[in-house]
């Protein structure tokens, strides 16, 4: 089953897959059980976020690369109480999406305005 999700940049509805989709997905094509299939996937999105978390980049061939992206520091203001406050530098995670898979989105997606 898909999740309809409204996103507000383009106006457009768009079908969301969530895990418990993608692990159905997987166990009616390879024939596994869904149970292996989920801990298999949990197991992975886990060391990614472990690897990802220590500052090391994780690269999956033909899909792309999870890394810690660096903020520097910067001021920022509180607008209620027009205060300033320094937020100090911190890492945030990132995605960069191969070559491969960004053609592919680019060539398979179909745009859904009128």
């Amino acid at each position: 089953m898909f999740y309809f999700q409204f996103f507000k940049r383009d106006l457009t509805f768009k079908k969301v897959m969530r895990k418990a989709d993608l692990v159905t997905k997987i166990s009616e094509r390879t024939g596994i059980p869904k149970v292996d299939i989920l801990v298999t996937v949990e197991n992975m999105l886990k060391e990614i976020k472990n690897e990802v978390s220590k500052g090391e980049g994780v690269t999956l061939r033909g899909f792309g690369t999870f890394f810690a992206k660096k903020r520097a520091s910067k001021v920022a203001r509180n607008i209620r109480k027009n205060v300033a406050m320094n937020l100090p530098e911190h890492f945030i995670p990132g995605f960069k999406p191969s070559k491969e898979f960004h053609s592919d989105v680019k060539n398979n997606c179909k745009s859904t305005k009128n």
